[in-house]
């Protein structure tokens, strides 16, 4: 998934709702949750966000991703939820 861009829709949670100080273009499927200081609270609201923003249900598997996973595999669990 390194090299496949990652979801709009995904980006926009992470700049709009988390405030993630990076430019979209600067954002990867291989970049870590943690290298943008996304703690475990902070993946909780993005998994928040994105139930009330994209009505979607996440899975149980959300819950599994830790500030250790990277953009593409957390967008890979949402993609699945949709």
């Amino acid at each position: 998934m390194d090299q496949v861009a990652l979801p709009e829709n995904f980006i926009a949670l992470l700049t709009d709702h988390l405030r993630i100080p990076v430019p979209a273009d600067g954002l990867s499927a291989a970049t870590t949750l943690e290298s943008l200081d996304i703690d475990s609270l902070a993946l909780m609201e993005l998994v928040v966000a994105a139930e009330d923003v994209l009505g979607i249900v996440l899975p149980d598997s959300a819950l599994d991703l830790s500030p250790a996973a990277t953009l593409g595999e957390a967008a890979k669990v949402f993609d699945e939820a949709t």
